[in-house]
């Protein structure tokens, strides 16, 4: 991770497809594409890889939340369980929707913790979403089962854990539906762009519809299409989508790549006193696009961390005083900095967070170095790296 580390001839080949027929948008103009029609392409693949029976690209992984909810009628009043330690964008996508996020903790998988979730189900509960954050997973049969039992939605933000799988199910193919970003630094990149998974037709439908403004793509005239009901644009365009179908064919080597490189260093951490790592749910394979370990405190993870940094072991953090990962810095949230006035549903129920501790979170997170695993280091570079992750480690602790 990330995939544009890899960047070659199957991308550009791809690209100047899309360049030399000139037809940059992903619909219409039929007459023109001399039968390409990447975004389609890529959404086919994809299905395949996922085991899935539909795709609907999106502009990016945000844009994959946030229709993902709305195609499942997710909208104004209703409560969507989220975890503290995800991306920004995870209550972001909600917000749009005017519905209110519910942040609970997170367990030693770095995901939602099941008994959390179940203590906020509310008659106003439409989802749960779980972030596989750093290329992992929580755990699903729980989580499921919490679903199933109060009959609400379970949403799968993948967008940092293509390539993992639970059970020999891909991860985002197993919940309700699936959420995946392909922005510029995950482990396959079309630049920017995202995709919604499901295997409910009546939900992939709605995706189809609600992320083009509505167009319902029946006929060959786009401009005679019918709008069943409000849309807005989250489209993808072909020229990301020539990207991402490069990359997902790739998707297997860049797998095989990261594993490997994730393996020499697990292996070295794995003999140093101190140090444990993420729990990996039962029938559960990251997609190794992050190592992910635990040291006895916070004040010895900052010490680790630091030791990191000064030793240029870069793509290492720590994520207790991250602005954009975790709840600790997300003051904007908090204090509700908005440009335009915010729903008095919502207001009311983010008003609890000026007030709310999150123990348990921050004994995770403070405690946690997530590593980036990429795939151009050579094998000579990753021993080196671990060689130099072991000292600074035995010398901070």
């Amino acid at each position: 991770m990330p995939g544009f580390e890899l960047f070659g001839d199957l991308e550009r080949k791809e690209l100047n497809d899309v360049l030399d027929n000139g037809v940059l948008m992903r619909y219409g103009f039929d007459g023109m594409r001399k039968g390409h029609w990447k975004a389609k392409e890529l959404e086919n693949e994809l299905s395949d890889f996922f085991k899935t029976n539909h795709v609907q690209l999106v502009s990016s992984g945000t844009a994959a939340v946030t229709v993902a909810l709305a195609s499942a009628g997710v909208g104004a009043g209703d409560e969507v369980i989220m975890p503290t330690f995800t991306f920004v964008a995870s209550f972001e996508a909600i917000m749009m929707l005017g519905a209110i996020p519910v942040l609970v903790d997170i367990d030693d998988t770095l995901t939602l913790d099941p008994k959390a979730v179940e203590t906020a189900i509310t008659p106003k509960t439409k989802a749960v979403m779980v972030v596989q954050m750093c290329g992992s997973m929580g755990d699903m049969n729980a989580l499921q089962a919490i679903c199933t039992k109060h009959n609400v939605l379970l949403i799968e933000d993948a967008c940092q854990a293509i390539g993992g799988n639970y059970n020999g199910k891909p991860l985002g193919s197993i919940g309700d539906l699936g959420c995946f970003s392909f922005d510029f630094v995950k482990t396959i990149t079309c630049g920017e762009g995202g995709a919604v998974i499901t295997n409910n037709k009546s939900y992939y439908i709605n995706a189809d519809h609600y992320s083009d403004h509505g167009h319902d793509h029946i006929g060959n005239d786009r401009g005679a299409e019918a709008h069943p009901f409000l849309g807005y644009n989250f489209r993808i365009s072909e020229l990301h989508a020539a990207v991402g179908l490069a990359q997902v064919r790739r998707l297997p080597e860049f797998i095989a790549i990261q594993k490997k490189n994730y393996t020499i260093l697990r292996e070295a951490l794995a003999r140093v006193p101190g140090v444990t790592f993420r729990k990996v749910p039962k029938g559960g394979e990251e997609s190794y696009a992050f190592l992910n370990f635990f040291l006895p405190d916070l004040d010895r993870a900052r010490k680790v961390s630091e030791a990191f940094k000064n030793n240029g072991i870069d793509v290492c953090w720590n994520y207790f005083d991250n602005n954009w990962h975790y709840i600790r810095k997300w003051d904007h949230l908090k204090n509700q900095k908005s440009l335009f006035p915010i729903s008095s549903e919502v207001k009311a129920g983010l008003e609890k967070l000026q007030n709310t501790t999150f123990e348990q979170s921050d004994h995770y997170i403070g405690r946690n170095i997530s590593c980036l695993i990429k795939m151009s280091w050579t094998e000579a570079e990753v021993k080196l790296r671990a060689s130099k992750m072991v000292d600074a480690i035995k010398s901070s602790i």
